[in-house]
This record gives structure tokens, sequence and C-alpha cells, in this order.
């Protein structure tokens, strides 16, 4: 001690040096570690921020929807499970996944936009590589064998998923729903096909949609043109993938693929665009290619040009061969298609319905075809199953269904509730469950405030927000009396009806308000 107080005392600049670098030294360290601190704060809230945009933020191609898209989507599965019904089908569900065998060489080049499931190391199935089904016909093929059915007229609605570029503003996702009808079996030529498309039409007249065009093809006839332009047999399918095409590209883009990817000659693609590009109307076109030198010895043409005739009488017969436009250039991209083949685009979609000239062009929102090989390829013993079907493309359907919704600035009622329970007054809670009780017991949709001693306004407020039609309000004098007051929520009208008629005169008030409604619509 005496030594450091010399020391201090005889060298008090060198003491001063010492202490200061050490306070600098331990400065230096407070101050890095406090920035170090800061460092692992500021990361760990930059990390905490990415991990919630992570939470919050849905994957690409998909959507949530909301009640008031809910409620659109519910009216158009509605009509369109009306339609299915009405012509006779069955329902069935499939798993939302299937085996990756099943699915491999089923859909020609989309193929690459299937999602496969990767394995878990401790998954004792590991042996079973699985994939996130494409559609529903391959699941529904798969179905037919596996319970040996030889004959079924079913349809199904459910998720398929594809990982493809999604375009959200056109209804194109990667999970979507499909809403399939087809028919399985053994039946005279073009009469399921010619029903297929009856459906089609009798629905898109329901949703009221727009104006829209059925193009017809026949994958036979496709696949004469392509024989006798001179196309390899193993380019068939790959070809067909590329004339899809046609509807969304000009024709010097398909050509080029033609040329540069498919290795086709100019000579060939030249006269493959010949045949594509004829557009002489349904009946004049299949004379004309009936009278074709080079088609006319075709086995297949023949045989498909025989097809298309007959469907098109079929169709006259259905009142709706007005719809329907024979069309060379639809091919259909999917491997499975091995005779009739269609589409419906709309032309024009309106916005508004009372405005005939705000309208847009859409595309594709239903298409199918006649795919009678794929159960045999499935099944184990080869069985000859023939199908045809059709898939209603919902989702560009919502799209243009809330488009209309949107331009027309009307709110949906997105509750059914059709009755609301109410008091005027404190202490009614257990008055109110017991209508509530009563209402439900007798069928009606009814609902009350969650609340012990609601404010009369929050009550009626809550009425209007949700399009409710009548509200019963209680009170002491309505309980003395043995009666209820009715209020109509819309005119705010209010009458007063005994106790023990309470569910007669509601169902008679109800009918009157929805006549009304039902009248304001048509006008």
């Amino acid at each position: 001690m005496r030594l450091i107080l010399n020391t201090c005392l005889y060298y008090p600049k060198v003491f001063y040096r010492t202490r200061s670098r050490q306070i600098d030294d331990t400065l230096t360290k407070l101050l890095s570690s406090k920035q170090e601190e800061s460092n692992r704060q500021s990361i760990h809230k930059n990390e905490h921020v990415t991990i919630h945009d992570k939470i919050l933020k849905i994957p690409r191609g998909t959507r949530d929807y909301h009640p008031s898209q809910m409620k659109i989507r519910e009216e158009v599965f509605r009509t369109i499970i009306d339609c299915f019904k009405q012509h006779g089908a069955d329902t069935i569900d499939t798993p939302v996944f299937e085996l990756t065998t099943l699915l491999r060489e089923k859909y020609g080049e989309d193929a690459k936009l299937i999602y496969e499931l990767q394995d878990r190391v401790d998954d004792d199935d590991n042996n079973e590589k699985l994939a996130l089904r494409y559609d529903l016909t391959v699941p529904f093929a798969r179905y037919i064998s596996q319970n040996k059915i030889s004959a079924m007229k079913r349809y199904q609605i459910g998720k398929v998923y594809r990982h493809d570029s999604p375009k959200m503003t056109r209804g194109r996702y990667r999970e979507f729903y499909q809403c399939d009808f087809d028919i399985a079996g053994c039946y005279d030529p073009m009469i399921p096909d010619a029903e297929c498309i009856k459906i089609v039409v009798e629905i898109l007249d329901k949703l009221a949609l727009g104006q829209y065009k059925i193009y017809i093809n026949h994958r036979k006839l496709l696949d004469a043109i392509f024989t006798v332009c001179g196309v390899p047999d193993k380019l068939f399918r790959s070809l067909s993938s590329t004339i899809d095409k046609l509807d969304k590209l000009p024709w010097d883009v398909v050509r080029n693929e033609m040329i540069n990817e498919k290795g086709l000659s100019p000579e060939v693609v030249d006269r493959i665009s010949r045949y594509v590009h004829m557009h002489v109307g349904n009946v004049n076109l299949i004379d004309q290619l009936r009278n074709d030198p080079q088609l006319s010895s075709n086995k297949l043409a023949i045989q498909a040009l025989h097809d298309l005739d007959l469907l098109f009488r079929y169709l006259t017969l259905f009142n709706i061969i007005d719809k329907v436009i024979f069309d060379l250039k639809l091919a259909r991209g999917l491997d499975y298609y091995t005779g009739v083949i269609f589409e419906a685009v709309l032309t024009k979609y309106q916005f508004n319905p009372k405005l005939d000239d705000d309208q847009i062009a859409v595309g594709s929102v239903a298409g199918g075809g006649r795919y009678d090989e794929l159960v045999e390829k499935i099944d184990p013993k080869q069985r000859h199953v023939p199908c045809i079907g059709v898939s209603i493309g919902v989702e560009r359907i919502f799209t243009v269904k809330e488009h209309q919704q949107t331009q027309l600035k009307t709110q949906s009622k997105t509750v059914e509730t059709e009755i609301y329970v109410a008091s005027a007054e404190k202490n009614f809670l257990e008055q109110r469950m017991k209508i509530c009780a009563y209402l439900w017991e007798n069928g009606f949709k009814a609902e009350m405030a969650y609340k012990r001693n609601p404010k009369l306004l929050d009550q009626l407020q809550y009425c209007e927000k949700h399009h409710i039609e009548l509200c019963i309000i209680i009170g002491s004098s309505e309980l003395e009396a043995s009666t209820l007051k009715i209020r109509d929520v819309v005119t705010r009208n209010e009458f007063v009806i005994p106790r023990n008629q309470l569910a007669n005169e509601i169902r008679i008030h109800l009918k009157k308000i929805r006549h009304k409604l039902a009248d304001n619509k048509q006008q």
C-alpha cells in the first residue's frame, strides 16, 4: 500500500496514464458489450419481423376467402351441384394425394406441374412416393378400376394442385377447386358426350356470366391431320400440347416452337396451319374435311367426322347448337384424351349486367372430353371402361361473380340468420334464451346477443348490418300480456302478436318479406 502511495506521489503522471488507460479499456469494453447487445437485439428484432412476415404471408397461387366471397362461392357451388344432380349423378370423394406412379405419364408435358411430396426419413411407408392430385379425372379412373365398376355417373368437387405460374387476377391458382361430372361405361356413341356439353350450357346460363362459346374438336381427327401432314407418331401428344397454346399465343410463336423445339420442318408446319385455321361453320367444315383427298382415306379421320356429325345432330336436339363451334385449333394438352374434346370460353363477361357495353374477355371456364383408355391403362386386368367428362373452372367463375357484385355495389347477406331475439330492458337473458330455443326447435335460423344486458340500439344495429329480416323485442309489458313485439328490420315497422302464435306469424311475415325482395330484384 505504501509502495502504491509513493508511486502516486513521485510518479503522478505515470499513475494517471495507467489509470486512464485502464478506464479507457473498461469504457471500451462496456461500450463494445453494449453495442454487441444492441446488435443482438436488432438482429433478434429483424428475425422477429421476418418470422412474422412469413407467418402473415400466404403461399403464392393461393387465397383466403372472406365471408362475402364465401357466399358467392356457395351459391356457385349450389348451382353446379343442382345441375349435376338433375342429370342423375352420384357423388364420391378421393384422397387429396395419390401415388406418384399413378399420376406420372398421364398429363403429357403438364406432368412437370405435379406437386410431389417429400418423404420423411422415419416414415414406415417411405416406399410410397406420393404427390398432390393434379386433377380429379385420374383419381376417378383409379376409383373405377379399384372398385371394379363398369358403369357410373358421378360428380366430385375438390381441390387440386398445380405448380404453375399463378395469375390471380384471371382466376389462375396453384390450389383451386374443380367441379367434375363424368359418365363411365359402354354406351351408344355421342349420347353421353352431348349430355356433358348440355350440362355446361345449363350451368353457364344459370350463372349469367355473359357471352360464351363452346369449342369442339376430336383427338382422332387431330391425330389424322398430324399423320397426313407428315408428323412422326411419337410427337402426336407433345404436338397436341403445342397446338393447345394457340388460344393464348399467336401462330408465329407456336410455329417457331414446332420447328425449333419439336424439330418439324417448315413444310410440315405450314400443312398443319392450313387445317387448324379452317373456319367454315360446323356442318360445312365436316363436309369439307370429308372431301379432303388425304383425310378421306384415313380411318381415324372418317371415324372422328362421323362422331362429330352425330354429336352436332344431338346438340341440335338439345337446343344448344348455337352455342358450339367446331374448331380444329382446340387440342386440350392432356395425354389421356382419345375422342371428342371441348372447351367453354367466356368471350365477354359483364361487370354490370345492366350495362351491355361494360364487358371484357376472360377465357376458358369449363373443359372436358372423352378418355376411353385411361381406366384400361390403370386397371391390373386391363378392363375397358370408356369415359367422358367435363370440369367446371369455378375459380374464374368466382372472379367474374365477385367483379359483378363489386360493380353492382350491393352487400350480400353472409349469415343466414332470419330472426334476432332482442331485449329492451335489463335482466331478460333467460327469456331471450327460451325464445331462441323455441325458434331453433321450430326450424328457424335465429340468434341473440352474448351479453346479459345488451343495449337495444346495439342489437338493432346488428340486425341491420347483417341483413336480418325480423327482430323479436322482449319487454316487461309484452311479458305480462303474453305477447311479443316483432320489428321488420328494413321498414322498421313494428307489430304485436300473441306469444302462442309466434311460429305461424313469423312464417307468414318472412314469406311476405321474401316475396317483396324477389319483386324488387326483378324490377
